[in-house]
């Protein structure tokens, strides 16, 4: 049981399950957000609810930020006021989002010229691991920082990594993303191919299962498809933010990045189509567009409008 106050922002798909394992190992943890319903939920698990964003910090030296993009982060911050250094001195915010580099790299500069610590720990991982403990952390920020943050950090993860200075720990995420997302619209395009050849998905589903290219995420996804299960673990419009980050930031690097620039075209496709709700798996729907595949209950998919 730790007793530690930290303070959580972003109570999203993945926020909820992070903040209530944190509760449920003793620390005290103070939310808010702009939704009553998730602040209720964690309420009624042992956590305090918040009036407002400067009452987290006001409770809590350390906070943690599990936003969705870099405009929420600035918005709870008050990044651009006058507000901004009053409410991070003297605080250790703890940034767990997936951003550009350059958006975390400035930000850094501008919590610590205020009299803050800031701390990059982006997690590899979607809503399952989040709830079972089992994201992987990577930790950048001064050694002192990274030292204060880790038992947190560590409550959340099945292991944790320290990645170096800022911005290197969400380099490191974007390189793991685009593994994740080239992993998984091949195989999309793995059980695509399989059912207009009319092989047998679930006996496909098995094969791979069994053979040595397994994992967690290809079991998973995988066994979405057939049962027709489609909602979310990361969704099919946060992978593709998420794949338009890992492409700008390969450009920016220099690096060939094929892969990931057609993973990201087939994950627009599929968000046009209104399917960024749905599991990234879904992105299988815009396989199904290109071939012009009409059939609206073999995924659990709506049918593609042609």
């Amino acid at each position: 049981m730790s007793g530690r106050t930290v303070g959580f922002i972003g109570l999203g798909i993945m926020g909820v399950p992070m903040a209530t394992n944190l509760v449920e190992d003793g620390f005290d943890v103070v939310v808010w957000a702009r939704a009553a319903a998730p602040v209720e939920e964690l309420v009624a698990l042992g956590a305090r609810a918040a009036d407002d964003v400067r009452g987290v910090f006001d409770a809590a030296e350390t906070v943690i930020l599990m936003l969705r993009d870099e405009a929420a982060v600035d918005a709870m911050l008050a990044r651009g006021t006058e507000d901004f250094a009053a409410l991070v001195e003297d605080h250790t915010v703890v940034q767990m989002g997936t951003f550009t580099t350059s958006f975390s790299q400035a930000l850094a500069e501008e919590v610590e010229a205020a009299g803050g610590r800031y701390v990059e720990a982006p997690v590899s991982g979607s809503r399952g691991p989040a709830i079972e403990r089992k994201l992987v952390g990577m930790l950048a920020g001064s050694p002192e920082a990274v030292a204060h943050v880790e038992p947190v950090v560590e409550v959340l993860c099945v292991q944790t990594f320290r990645c170096g200075e800022i911005p290197s720990a969400l380099t490191m995420k974007l390189a793991v993303n685009t593994f994740l997302i080239t992993m998984v619209t091949g195989l999309a395009e793995t059980f695509h191919f399989a059912a207009q050849a009319g092989a047998d998905v679930d006996v496909l589903r098995d094969v791979l299962a069994a053979g040595p290219m397994a994992s967690v995420v290809s079991r998973g996804k995988a066994q979405k498809l057939t049962d027709g299960d489609l909602s979310a673990q990361a969704a099919v419009a946060d992978v593709l933010k998420n794949a338009v980050l890992a492409e700008d930031a390969a450009r920016a690097a220099g690096s060939a990045h094929p892969l990931i620039t057609a993973s990201r075209e087939l994950y627009e496709e599929a968000a046009a189509a209104g399917l960024g709700a749905l599991d990234m798996i879904g992105v299988i729907a815009a396989f199904d567009e290109r071939s012009g595949v009409r059939r609206a209950s073999a995924h659990g998919l709506e049918e593609p409008g042609r």
